[in-house]
């Protein structure tokens, strides 16, 4: 009986494979220890209820672990790691002209805003459109 537990844990393992969580894989565990389990008895009650309970013990006792090593944090990367950096408008910021770009870092990035921006200025991206980065001043200028 132990070669069907066997053939049944690769089964689960398989499956594993196949799918994104981490789950079939306890029940290819609770398998491989009933397969154990029947080299001592061929009561196939006693082989199922170790099955069962080994592979439901495993599933939510080791749920908080996997759960924990397998955290992600979003790491912003690409053009979406400059929102909310400042920069410095290098070239006038005219949406109307279609002109404007501004130096974050190390990088220049064509801009746009909703009202003019003169070169100098410190700016603050707000959001990436397509290839340009939408600013807004960082200080209000004042106004003669």
């Amino acid at each position: 009986m132990w070669q069907v537990w066997l053939i049944i844990s690769g089964v689960f393992f398989v499956l594993e494979m196949m799918t994104v969580g981490f789950l079939v894989f306890w029940f290819g565990i609770g398998a491989l220890l009933t397969a154990i389990v029947s080299l001592f008895t061929d009561n196939i009650i006693i082989q199922t209820s170790v099955f069962v309970i080994s592979s439901t013990l495993l599933l939510f006792l080791t749920k908080p672990l996997v759960k924990k090593l397998s955290r992600t944090d979003k790491v912003q990367t690409n053009a979406y790691s400059v929102i909310g950096k400042t920069g410095i408008v290098t070239r006038e910021i005219n949406s109307k002209k279609g002109i404007g770009q501004v130096k974050v870092g190390s990088e220049i990035w064509t801009a746009k805003s909703s009202s003019p921006i003169l070169e100098g200025t410190e700016v603050i991206i707000k959001e990436i459109d397509g290839v340009k980065a939408i600013v807004e001043p960082l200080v209000e200028p004042i106004l003669k």
